[in-house]
């Protein structure tokens, strides 16, 4: 890593908001097309690296970076991508397996609905504990592998891997019950 490196990141964990939007500036357009890569429409890879940089500076204070400062975003931006990737396939998947957009059956506006289940996901991700959240977030959010998960905690890959799978049965049974009611309601809409 070199000195600029070194400067831009130090400036950046002290909340130093130049150095923020000189590097935003410069690693912006950039990692916009690197994101095309994987997404396939500029405005979602726009969304994307927004997210991204929305992040750096929430969680600048915890940052870790071992690598060139180019390096780490471009990493950070193949995750994002992916994550979003992700993200539409389970949407896509929840739609084959419901039978229908429930937007389009409720007559909701997509922000009514992803609101509640945003909600309703929030509360799941509040009521587990610390340290399995923690976990979670690193897997879902930050893109990163078990074993790199492992290593940043301390910990032994089978602990990541145990407390992983206790979250996913978790948050299924959490929001299986959002989804059931979701769909009573949808039922009785129906009929009326």
């Amino acid at each position: 890593m070199n000195q600029e490196d070194l400067r831009l990141i130090n400036g950046l964990k002290e909340g130093d908001r130049d150095v923020f939007e000189y590097i935003f500036r410069k690693y912006y357009p950039e990692l916009c097309r690197f994101s095309l890569r994987y997404v396939p429409d500029p405005l979602v890879a726009e969304e994307v690296i927004q997210d991204l940089f929305c992040k750096l500076w929430f969680r600048r204070e915890e940052l870790v970076i071992n690598t060139s400062l180019s390096s780490y975003l471009f990493k950070a931006a193949v995750n994002y991508s992916l994550n979003h990737i992700r993200y539409q396939e389970m949407q896509r998947k929840y739609i084959d397996f419901v039978g229908f957009d429930v937007d389009e059956v409720s007559g909701g506006s997509p922000e009514d609905t992803d609101g509640e289940l945003n909600g309703c996901f929030q509360k799941a991700l509040l009521e587990l504990p610390a340290k399995r959240r923690e976990i979670f977030e690193m897997s879902r959010f930050e893109g990163l592998k078990y074993h790199e998960i492992a290593e940043k905690l301390g910990v032994n890959v089978k602990t990541v891997e145990t407390q992983m799978t206790r979250a996913l049965e978790f948050m299924r049974r959490y929001l299986k019950e959002f989804i059931s009611v979701t769909l009573l309601i949808i039922n009785n809409m129906i009929r009326w």
